[in-house]
């Protein structure tokens, strides 16, 4: 009998080398090769030959092929129904990750306490608890149709696939896939062949059954989900939990989705029956915001298709010995130094030798580039101690020589603005000009090319 050939694949990037290296020469991670038993080929070569003759399935047009109007599965959760697009789509598997303790457990539970109580079958599979904990904390949500979920406390993908063959769920939750193993495989569970594996097996078994799969993915201290980047090609859509465990509000943001736009975020409430969408996630991260407080801006975010105001604050201070600070939660650090740069040689204000700390309210994240303006204005309204007016709203992105650029949906965002009792704005000069009329009233309009001309709007007088 033939030996079974050892390969070192990479925890990061899954590439695999046929000795150990101290650094993986596909992605460059060190210490990221692991031992791994490469599977048999002869199942693959056997699948080659039976489709050798050419009987497999014909190739079609375009035209001939009818459109799949895959039949979409609502949660009951407004908030996720609307991040996944719609709702979950049949035969779709969704990977979702998050920091330990943030609420991925409970609000899956919640989705499929949802589900079962339109009338559908419903499976979770525990590997990290026992049923006992999982019923307690059903117990605890006494969510409509809670009672009708079945689970099962398995770590053995086989085990798994026997279940969904007996029970015929629509919707399978697997908690957690790093905890899963194909006993076929003799590497322990979490590693990059298990994950490659029940993954993909996972995958299969979703789109023969029609079966909605969510798939609970542990994350790494960078905040990525852990495994092989090839785990987010395999699934149909990627949600980020995002938010900090020590606060009540929860942010979940899709950064994949085959059946809907990407970038959409859905805001919950931490409670003690579990987690509690919130209808209008604006309203609420502004309901703390002090009147007339230095170093505080709204800015109108617009992820995906739905605007959010957030509020922006910046602390400057002396530095007190050696190098300036720089401190960034929820926004891109290296951005934070870039704005600093551009503040202190074409807008004249002397940042650079100062402290500065700067945030974005309620921990929610802001990676989009039209967050700049209102961060350069922040930094600039604490370093002078000036507040802004209270009824502003600032968007844009800075450029390197100090110009303003323009952003999309400018429109959405005066909209939600708006709709909050704002009645000022300070935004890019393109972007005005490329309003409708209706998309102006009620707004005392700042068009701006340069961070010179929107220290100047913001601080006349």
């Amino acid at each position: 009998m033939a030996k079974a050939k050892t390969v070192y694949v990479c925890a990061e990037c899954g590439s695999s080398a046929p000795r150990w290296l101290g650094r993986c020469p596909a992605c460059n991670a060190w210490n990221s090769l692991s031992e791994e038993r490469e599977a048999s080929s002869q199942s693959t070569r056997l699948s080659a030959r039976a489709r050798a003759d050419g009987k497999g399935e014909a190739s079609l047009r375009l035209s001939e092929v009818a459109p799949d109007a895959a039949r979409r599965i609502l949660t009951g959760i407004g908030e996720l129904d609307r991040v996944l697009g719609g709702g979950l789509v049949a035969g779709g598997v969704v990977l979702v990750g998050g920091d330990p303790g943030i609420g991925k457990s409970s609000l899956l539970l919640q989705a499929l306490a949802g589900v079962a109580a339109r009338g559908e079958r419903t499976l979770y599979i525990t590997g990290e608890e026992s049923r006992a904990q999982v019923a307690l904390r059903a117990e605890r949500m006494r969510a409509p149709g809670v009672d009708d979920v079945r689970v099962l406390a398995t770590t053995e993908l086989e085990d798994v696939e026997r279940s969904v063959t007996a029970e015929s769920p629509s919707v399978l939750v697997v908690d957690s896939i790093q905890t899963m193993r194909c006993t076929e495989l003799e590497s322990v569970a979490g590693s990059v062949g298990q994950l490659r594996e029940v993954t993909a097996r996972l995958v299969d078994l979703a789109k023969a059954r029609g079966m909605a799969v969510f798939l609970i993915g542990h994350v790494t201290k960078e905040g990525s989900i852990a495994g092989p980047k090839l785990l987010e090609h395999l699934v149909d859509t990627v949600l980020a939990f995002e938010g900090d465990a020590t606060l009540s509000y929860r942010i979940v943001r899709t950064t994949k989705n085959r059946f809907g736009p990407s970038h959409e975020i859905g805001v919950f409430e931490m409670v003690r029956e579990g987690l509690r969408e919130v209808v209008d996630p604006s309203r609420l991260f502004l309901s703390e915001r002090a009147a007339h407080a230095s170093g505080s801006l709204v800015f109108p975010s617009a992820q995906g298709q739905r605007p959010l105001l957030l509020e922006v604050q910046a602390l400057v201070a002396p530095a007190a010995y050696g190098s300036a600070r720089r401190v960034a939660t929820g926004l891109d650090g290296s951005r934070l130094a870039i704005l600093l740069a551009v503040l202190d040689r074409k807008a004249h204000v002397q940042v650079l030798d100062q402290d500065v700390f700067v945030s974005v309210v309620g921990g929610a994240r802001v990676d989009e580039p039209a967050v700049d303006l209102a961060l350069a204005l922040a930094i600039t309204s604490s370093l002078r101690d000036r507040p802004v007016s209270h009824d502003l709203v600032v968007f844009g992105e800075v450029g390197l020589t100090g110009e303003v650029r323009g952003v999309p949906r400018a429109g959405l965002r005066l909209a939600e603005a708006r709709k909050l009792g704002f009645t000022r704005a300070i935004l890019p000069q393109s972007c005005l000009e490329r309003l409708e009329p209706g998309e102006r009233e009620g707004f005392a309009l700042a068009g701006v090319r340069s961070v010179h001309e929107a220290l100047v709007a913001a601080f006349r007088g």
